[in-house]
């Protein structure tokens, strides 16, 4: 009776162990896919900006400074969201003077729940007045 009293504790340790790291492993890939997510939408919005004209880049309302997004990009009725932002300003002073006047800064933050906690991302990327944007449109 005693050693089927320790085999059933022994087995219960091995359950217990078992479900937490399955429960740790899925844990994990949620966080990966939804850094992943988060990725994909940054260089989105990044690339998207980047193929805009410097008119479009500096008149006001063009690009829109705030956005949400599903967390599946398959099925957007999901109930949870990212937001995010988009800031365009003038680049850095510290840059060659007479040219970053033609140099715009453009930042993309994107914030989420990840269970109870939030997280942040962002990305940022410049963009010139005579850059790619000059060439696609020809």
């Amino acid at each position: 009776m005693i050693e089927i009293t320790f085999a059933m504790v022994i087995v219960s340790i091995l359950i217990v162990g078992l479900y937490t790291a399955i429960a740790t492993c899925v844990s994990w890939v949620e966080a990966c896919q939804q850094n992943q997510r988060v990725t994909q939408i940054l260089t989105e919005k990044l690339d998207t900006i980047r193929l805009y004209n410097w008119e479009q880049i500096n008149s006001n309302g063009f690009v829109a400074t705030n956005f949400t997004l599903p967390y599946d990009s398959i099925r957007s009725n999901s109930i949870a969201y990212y937001t995010g932002s988009v800031s365009i300003a003038m680049a850095p002073s510290p840059l060659d003077q007479q040219y970053s006047s033609n140099l715009m800064r453009v930042i993309v933050r994107v914030d989420w729940l990840s269970g109870s906690r939030p997280q942040s991302r962002s990305m940022e990327t410049f963009v010139a007045k005579y850059g790619l944007q000059s060439y696609i449109m020809r």
